[in-house]
């Protein structure tokens, strides 16, 4: 086996128990897109679109309940906010590169790959390349593969299970978790306490204005803690 293969091989099987927590993930998706009212193969659309499936149920859950288009994507930004934090970690990797592996790459980085990338930091470029590109799209195509499935396996799911209780909750665990500092708690709870007195606002653009709020606060705290 030459050791490119043997880096791609890594690289499918170091991805394929990463994946299996997002199983269930998938299987809330599809739940999700059955109860938003869009069509099932508009609501799958979104994961070749936008590989990501926290932002994907983001915005098909906001449509879904009549949000704006401008609030739904907006929220959904947010949400896919942290991969801009991942892209200037693995930026140094990338600038040795080829120009097609650069504008590729990026598509696949999520969370689970880009855990794997950082592991892989002190390799060359071309095996970096070849088990980064490897991971990636393996994930992705187990991603496609069981969102598809959920689309029909999720609506037979017992009502009685309020499987699609899990989205909301997974939202605020991340919310949660990336709470460090006190800085952050208090533009969760400014932000989220705007958004709740804007609720009668039509379209749900409350959401869109308390995220606004939430990026300018932010802004203004980072800004000043660094200048201490």
């Amino acid at each position: 086996m030459s050791e490119r293969n043997l880096h791609v091989r890594r690289g499918v099987f170091e991805t394929i128990p990463l994946f299996i927590p997002a199983i269930p993930f998938a299987l809330v998706f599809g739940v999700v897109v059955g109860e938003s009212g869009i069509a099932p193969w508009l609501g799958w659309s979104s994961s070749p679109l936008m590989f990501g499936g926290a932002a994907q149920i983001t915005i098909i859950t906001l449509l879904g309940e009549g949000a704006s288009v401008a609030a739904a994507v907006t929220a959904a930004l947010i949400v896919g906010a942290r991969h801009l934090l991942y892209s200037v970690s693995v930026a140094p990797r990338f600038r040795d590169q080829p120009r097609w592996f650069r504008w590729l790459g990026p598509y696949v980085l999520i969370d689970q790959v880009f855990a794997l990338a950082m592991l892989r930091q002190d390799e060359d470029s071309a095996a970096f390349r070849a088990y980064y590109l490897a991971a990636g799209f393996t994930f992705w195509a187990l991603w496609m593969l069981s969102t598809a499935l959920g689309l029909f396996v999720g609506p037979l799911v017992p009502d009685n299970w309020n499987i699609a209780f899990a989205a909301p909750v997974l939202f605020t665990a991340l919310l949660v978790t990336a709470i460090d500092r006190w800085e952050k708690l208090v533009v969760a709870l400014l932000s989220g306490g705007f958004t709740m007195l804007l609720t009668d606002l039509p379209n749900r653009s409350g959401l869109l204005f308390g995220a606004m709020l939430g990026i300018f606060l932010g802004l203004v705290l980072e800004s000043r803690r660094r200048q201490r």
